[in-house]
């Protein structure tokens, strides 16, 4: 047992006015991390992820679901 446990570090966001997304190209399937402003639309980029970086996106952020954008 850990003498100390690590807690996945919070991504820097404001969940009232934005929410984690991941942006995916059609053409190539790269996908692009981020968050979305919920007001204007915004992408606010993050990172590129794979299928195990999306994983570790998503529990950094703190989200159950995170919304694709085409």
């Amino acid at each position: 047992m850990p003498l100390f446990s690590r807690k996945p570090p919070r991504l820097p966001y404001d969940p009232e006015t934005e929410q984690p997304a991941v942006r995916k190209s059609i053409c190539t399937g790269e996908r692009t991390a981020g968050f979305l402003n919920k007001k204007t639309g915004k992408f606010r980029e993050w990172m590129l992820v794979d299928d195990r970086g999306l994983e570790e996106f998503r529990r950094a952020a703190g989200a159950e679901e995170v919304r694709v954008i085409y």
